[in-house]
């Protein structure tokens, strides 16, 4: 036999949902205002209508005591139950409906009165007020109950004060009057609390389906799994709102941009200046897998409009990603030069076999001497003219891959450049983006053709690389530095577009310029201009190194290979 499940406790409180508790609190509040406005309504109208019934009283006072029946009797005749005053007296209370209308005399006897048996009798309140020549209007008891009550004073033929007259209106009457408007005001407060509930149940409508009818602890967990995960995730993630404005950056996306919380609530262009990542952010390049550079990092951005009018964007860092795919760029491309090589090398070694097979000893030397009498030539030929160990290494092996691709590869005869770089290896980059680009551009071409000048001006290095390729149209010489636009097919690892980027941030970071025109004869001539890209004679190099500036664009490159 199961257990008898416990039983279920009855909980009190605000309901869950978003729903419910937003029409409960409005209509909370509508009931609340309701009452306090009725409330408020109630106060001054009681007062009013108490001060309406006292100048009511004095008005009939003020009638009464201008009657000349009523001080001629009380001067001419006695206080009696049927004598003149009291019937003027009844008959003006009767025609305005007072409760009561007392005359009285000096020694305050009243000469009329509702009740025949109080003629006769002095007054229970003090007239003194009235007798002394004043009107008074207030409410007090006295033997017919309480009243709201008016007295002035009652004069003679010659204008002397001979007693006063006290007009009475029954204060029931002046609380019916209230009780009478209480319902119509409260009619007025339920239609107005059924509007307010009716626009409370509209509202909180509204609510359920943009809450999507979540209680407040669900929106509560929503939002701390969004912290969590926003800033968790390695992902870069921009929110902007409908103008332009970033209104939410994660920590990945602060790294990225190198921005910080002030970030928030400026524009991209703002908060990151001009440039290709302001405009992939803003949305004037629209695409998918949009590459551009931020400082030292290539970064992938994506971005997705919303539907209040802004947009969300994500950034990927693919700086570690592009330095790998460069370098198996170059590790397939030496490759390829080594297995060219090795097929070179193997019939060089068959045809020296075979002379010395025929004992064509003297042809076999003179053979050996030519093949490396060339590679020597080539390799003091590049070493007479750039004496740096870095770069004069790099031309010789780019000399012998264009080579193996048809390509002669010169080195102008006016290159000079001494051994006194700040930064060789920047310089080693910005030279083997170039020379690459134009193997690429002159490759399977007849007579194809790479130049190379490299020159000094004074601390200036002017680097020039022409090729006899196809040449760059006019239109396009500013495009091919903006990042993500290539000609060529992307490679394996993925897009191409960052290398001509980056020659020109170098070069511009050291106060230079790179710049793209056609050559002579055809094809294209990039010219590379780096101030400052060389020590003062007898400065050790190493040392310049050091320095803050050079040291900081010598990661970029780092960064750019």
């Amino acid at each position: 036999m199961s257990p008898t499940p416990p039983a279920r406790r009855l909980r009190l409180g605000l309901p869950r949902r978003v729903f419910s508790q937003v029409l409960l609190m409005q209509v909370a509040i509508a009931a609340g205002v309701a009452v306090l406005a009725t409330g408020l309504f109630l106060a001054p109208l009681s007062k009013q209508l108490d001060q309406e019934a006292m100048r009511r009283a004095l008005a009939i006072a003020e009638t009464t005591a201008q009657d000349p029946q009523i001080a001629e009797g009380v001067v001419t005749t006695a206080p009696t139950s049927d004598g003149p005053v009291q019937k003027e007296a009844e008959r003006i209370r009767k025609a305005t409906h007072a409760e009561y209308i007392v005359v009285l005399d000096r020694r305050w006897i009243r000469w009329s009165h509702p009740t025949p048996s109080e003629i006769g009798r002095p007054v229970s309140t003090d007239p003194h007020y009235a007798l002394a020549g004043k009107e008074v209007m207030e409410i007090d008891n006295g033997t017919l109950g309480r009243s709201a009550r008016g007295k002035v004073p009652l004069y003679d033929a010659h204008h002397r004060i001979i007693g006063a007259v006290s007009v009475g209106i029954a204060y029931d009457s002046v609380r019916a009057r209230l009780i009478g408007a209480i319902p119509g005001l409260l009619a007025y407060a339920g239609g107005a609390l059924a509007a307010g509930a009716l626009a409370a149940w509209l509202i909180s409508r509204r609510v359920q389906r943009q809450t999507r009818d979540l209680a407040f602890s669900d929106i509560s967990a929503l939002l701390a799994e969004r912290e969590a995960m926003l800033h968790g995730i390695r992902e870069g993630v921009v929110a902007l709102d409908r103008g332009g404005r970033f209104r939410l950056l994660n920590d990945e996306a602060r790294r990225l941009l190198g921005i910080g919380d002030e970030a928030v609530g400026q524009t991209p262009h703002e908060a990151l200046g001009a440039g290709r990542t302001t405009d992939v952010l803003a949305g004037r390049v629209t695409g998918t897998d949009l590459l551009t550079v931020r400082g030292q990092r290539v970064l992938v951005a994506n971005r997705m409009p919303t539907g209040d009018g802004g947009a969300v964007a994500t950034l990927r860092d693919r700086t570690e990603l592009e330095r790998l795919g460069r370098e198996l760029d170059s590790t397939r491309g030496l490759i390829d030069a080594l297995r060219a090589q090795d097929h070179e090398h193997a019939n060089r070694m068959h045809t020296l076999l075979g002379l010395l097979e025929l004992e064509m000893y003297d042809d076999a030397v003179e053979f050996v001497d030519e093949v490396v009498g060339d590679h020597r030539v080539t390799a003091e030929q590049v070493t007479e003219k750039i004496r740096d160990p870095l770069l004069a290494a790099l031309l010789v092996g780019k000399a012998t891959v264009a080579a193996e691709r048809g390509v002669a590869l010169w080195v102008s005869e006016r290159t000079r450049l001494p051994d006194r770089l700040i930064d060789p290896r920047g310089l080693v980059t910005v030279v083997g983006n170039l020379v690459d680009n134009a193997l690429d551009a002159v490759a399977g071409t007849l007579h194809a053709r790479v130049e190379i000048e490299l020159r000094t001006e004074g601390r200036t290095v002017v680097l020039r690389v022409c090729d006899t390729g196809p040449g760059i149209p006019a239109g396009q010489r500013e495009l091919i530095f903006t990042e993500g636009w290539s000609t060529k097919q992307p490679p394996a690892h993925g897009k191409r577009g960052i290398g001509l980027s980056l020659v020109r941030r170098l070069a511009e970071r050291q106060g230079g310029s790179a710049t793209v025109a056609a050559a002579d004869g055809g094809g294209a001539a990039f010219t590379v201009v780096l101030p400052e890209a060389l020590t003062e004679p007898g400065l050790d190099p190493v040392a310049a190194e050091e320095s803050p500036e050079p040291a900081a664009v010598a990661v970029a490159e780092e960064e750019a290979r």
